[in-house]
């Protein structure tokens, strides 16, 4: 296959700018709402709380950091507007998503809602991933989506799934007890199996950051 073309990089370059602005500006978004109504529960001195910010710096920590080693590994010319569709409806559930910091059962309720339509979105991008693997020319090009194929497929066979399953269940919890989950306080023990998951998440996300790092630059100097 031949090398791309000048006119090819420049399309790559831009569409990859977009990308980049995109992520920027909708997590911004998503902050700000997370921000602002954190103030309101340190207002109300409501300290329970801040484990569902804590929870929600982590929803934005994993959505940033997963959309970068995306756009790093994967966007390309021409520009995928189902996938960037896809993130901003991500950003409209973040952010309804942090306006229930105090509300323990729409919270959960809207986790499990926000991981099925990022659970879509991983099905979603393996086209992307399938698009690239037909356009590998190098041995660095096919080991790099190689290793990003089986993360896509761990995402969506796994660990998507148990997040999905975990919120799920925890709304359950609160719907089924809500004398000891909402009355005596207990979801802050369901709050905080979510918390320690997303860390978890987020650590597995800068693992496998690193593990590709030396295959992306190895496919970078190939081109």
């Amino acid at each position: 296959m031949n090398p791309p073309s000048e006119s090819r990089r420049e399309l790559d370059s831009t569409v990859i700018n977009i990308e980049l602005t995109l992520v920027s500006i909708i997590q911004g978004v998503a902050l700000f709402f997370l921000t602002d109504n954190a103030r309101a529960m340190m207002s109300a001195r409501n300290w329970g709380a801040f484990l569902y910010v804590a929870a929600g710096l982590c929803v934005i920590f994993i959505f940033w950091s997963r959309s970068i080693i995306h756009t790093l590994t994967l966007i390309k010319w021409p520009l995928e507007f189902g996938h960037n569709f896809f993130y901003i409806a991500c950003a409209l559930g973040e952010a309804i998503l942090f306006s229930r910091l105090d509300r323990p059962l729409a919270w959960f309720q809207l986790s499990a809602g926000y991981a099925a339509v990022v659970w879509l979105l991983f099905v979603y991008d393996m086209r992307l991933i399938r698009a690239r693997m037909v356009e590998s020319r190098t041995d660095a090009d096919r080991a790099l989506y190689a290793r990003t194929r089986a993360d896509q497929l761990l995402n969506i066979w796994a660990l998507v799934p148990l997040l999905f399953l975990l919120n799920l269940g925890c709304a359950f919890a609160i719907c089924s007890r809500p004398d000891f989950f909402v009355a005596r306080a207990g979801h802050v023990w369901l709050i905080s199996i979510q918390l320690v998951s997303f860390v978890g998440y987020l650590a597995y996300v800068v693992r496998f950051f690193n593990t590709i790092a030396s295959l992306l630059l190895r496919s970078r100097e190939a081109d």
